[in-house]
């Protein structure tokens, strides 16, 4: 009992405690020896027990702050999160990271834009998975960055951190220390003492008249792609151009009296893009090869018709000119086609069109974004591997011969109108014939409406 006694003061946990009038003089040598080795054995057997975690005091302890270092590094390891450039497009495999729009060190929520990638057609914006704190950025502004490419690590979990050291900050600013009395002191000494006179040689050269400063700025990707493709276009397509003039003083006619109501009902300006996509449409039910395209290898040996019509209206961004796609315009009226176009160019103005509004086409409208300050016409440049492209120009007075008498419209009434085509596949009457049945439903719109 004595000997379980002494292994009892270290160990409360055993059941039987030693009297507490028995002391450790009291017994023998033998007694002493026989105690120190069944204490011993006692904290073995109640060590393993344990899982080893009840040792001598300083071995306690130390096992303790293992665990627990070791599970701290285990909750920040999984706690770091490494998000990765995503996938933009089928096509697309690689872009230039643009801008990072927040810093390391910052904390951010969750879907809060990080970083901004640009590519050959859009813009792809990085969002952050989960709320946390930005740690840590793999890649440089400007850098070209592949899919499945490490950008950024993020410390989940935490909360926004106030901005330390505001108020030490504003105490130094109050009562600043006496060196720097002295440093101001000195500083003003140095201003008063007179300087020596400025001899002529000091003055600065007299410069030329101009400025010859030179400033290069590296092509985005997005412009860089238009021009490979506006340049395959004139290499590949035999381009003509063909041109008539318009009279658009029945369509002006016929905004101005129901834009108001056409507003007020479904919340959509009526403008010129709308009349000008549908006489298209039914123009090309008449020449069905301008909704063709030429395609398969060495520049294309199978005509492809279509009963269908996408047309592709361009817009211009700060980046370049973009061509978003109206799907199945053959089925859309006047303010369908409108609602589309003007949701199409909103998205292409904010940066947010995907590959997918801008993928395929079957026919391309062109017009200026101010008609009033537009050219007075112009060659538009066909959108492989389309067949023909539409162009709209500025609306201008000019006198014209009715019932052969020269009279001058009311203002802003006449438009010059440009087809560019591909003589491969377009003939100079098929062009032609498409460009006046155009010029005729825009001259009395009532023919689109009853389809003659």
């Amino acid at each position: 009992m004595a000997c379980r006694g002494l292994a009892m003061r270290r160990l409360p946990l055993v059941a039987a405690p030693c009297a507490p009038h028995m002391s450790i003089a009291a017994l023998s040598a033998t007694s002493v020896s026989s105690c120190r080795q069944a204490s011993v054995r006692s904290f073995s057997r109640l060590s393993r027990y344990n899982g080893g975690l009840l040792g001598s005091a300083a071995g306690k302890s130390q096992r303790f702050v293992n665990a627990s270092s070791i599970f701290n590094a285990q909750v920040r390891s999984y706690a770091d999160r490494i998000v990765k450039v995503p996938a933009m497009a089928e096509s697309i495999s690689e872009g230039t990271l643009r801008q990072f729009l927040k810093q390391a060190g910052d904390f951010v929520q969750q879907d809060d834009e990080i970083a901004a990638i640009e590519t050959d057609k859009i813009d792809v914006v990085v969002t952050a998975p989960d709320a946390g704190t930005l740690t840590e950025f793999f890649v440089k502004e400007e850098d070209t960055v592949t899919v499945g490419q490490d950008l950024f690590k993020l410390e989940l979990g935490g909360e926004p951190k106030a901005p330390a050291g505001t108020a030490q900050e504003a105490g130094s600013k109050q009562e600043p220390p006496e060196e720097d009395y002295e440093e101001s002191g000195s500083m003003s000494e140095t201003k008063q003492e007179p300087g020596p006179p400025s001899s002529p040689a000091s003055e600065p050269p007299k410069q030329g008249l101009g400025n010859r400063e030179e400033k290069r700025v590296k092509m985005n990707r997005m412009r860089l792609r238009i021009s490979e493709r506006l340049k395959q276009s004139q290499n590949t397509a035999a381009s003509l151009t063909t041109f008539n003039e318009v009279d658009m003083s029945a369509l002006m006619e016929m905004r101005k009296l129901y834009k108001d109501k056409v507003l007020d009902k479904t919340g959509t300006k009526l403008g010129f893009m709308s009349a000008f996509t549908r006489a298209c449409v039914l123009a090309s039910r008449d020449v069905p090869a301008v909704n063709a395209s030429i395609e398969g290898p060495n520049g294309g040996d199978t005509i492809v018709y279509r009963d269908y019509v996408d047309v592709s209206v361009a817009v211009a961004t700060e980046k370049g000119l973009v061509t978003p796609v109206v799907r199945n315009a053959e089925a859309l009226d006047f303010v369908a086609i409108e609602k589309a176009i003007a949701e199409l160019g909103k998205k292409a103005r904010d940066g947010k069109l995907t590959i997918e509004d801008m993928a395929g086409g079957t026919f391309t409208v062109s017009a200026p974004t101010f008609p009033r300050l537009s050219s007075l016409y112009g060659t538009p440049i066909i959108n492989l591997p389309q067949t023909a492209v539409l162009g709209l120009h500025a609306i201008k007075d000019r006198p014209i011969a009715v019932n052969g008498i020269v009279e001058i419209r009311p203002p802003q009434q006449m438009m010059y109108l440009a087809l560019t085509y591909d003589h491969r596949l377009l003939d100079g009457r098929e062009a032609v014939t498409f460009l006046v049945k155009v010029k005729d439903y825009i001259e009395d719109p009532r023919r689109m409406l009853l389809g003659v």
